[in-house]
């Protein structure tokens, strides 16, 4: 695994997310009360944004159908708007992320 800078993620104010391209790799970074967390960025059901979704108690929800993901660990998580999206939403992926002199990095 190596360990990747990203630039400007260490900028996100707790309760921030935001969408950033990793090695061609969309990664949704998250604050969470000064802890930095990182999963991927697509929805597992139809491929939706989760950085366009809605960040709110460490839980992020798709914008497309309401799929619901733990920013902390990536598991699908709380009630599924559409219900064959279980079938589809086991999880995202995560990513361990450390923090080094101030920088942001994540292990790819």
């Amino acid at each position: 695994m190596t360990s990747l800078l990203v630039q400007g993620a260490a900028d996100l104010k707790p309760g921030e997310m935001k969408k950033f391209s990793i090695s061609g790799t969309d990664i949704l970074i998250s604050n969470i009360e000064g802890i930095f967390y990182a999963i991927a960025n697509t929805c597992t059901h139809m491929g939706g944004s989760l950085a366009d979704g809605n960040l709110e108690n460490g839980i992020v929800t798709c914008p497309r159908h309401g799929a619901q993901y733990d920013v902390k660990t990536g598991k699908c998580v709380g009630k599924l708007s559409f219900l064959l999206v279980k079938k589809f939403t086991d999880g995202v992926k995560e990513y361990p992320v450390e923090m080094k002199d101030g920088e942001l990095y994540i292990k790819i």
